[in-house]
């Protein structure tokens, strides 16, 4: 974490500025607390919406049923196959 007062990050906007974009987390302190804090800009995220594929995407009328032959397969299997 760097922290400068803001004196220090007036001069030193462009410096601190490359640092908060390389990931350090800036605080510029003001008496010595820390009153703000540099972070890069970063688009809103939009909001999305729910219901997209409707209609669009079909399950087969078995879809929950169990796979007898995979649970055959995970049931015999050895959990570590080169140890007898």
């Amino acid at each position: 974490m760097v922290k400068v007062n803001m004196h220090e990050a007036k001069s030193q906007l462009s410096r601190l500025g490359r640092l908060a974009w390389a990931g350090e987390e800036i605080v510029i302190a003001k008496a010595g607390e820390p009153y703000l804090r540099l972070e890069p800009y970063r688009e809103p995220l939009r909001e999305r919406k729910l219901g997209g594929l409707e209609g669009k995407i079909r399950l087969s009328e078995d879809f929950d049923e169990p796979d007898q032959e995979l649970m055959v397969l995970m049931e015999s299997s050895k959990i570590f196959p080169d140890e007898d």
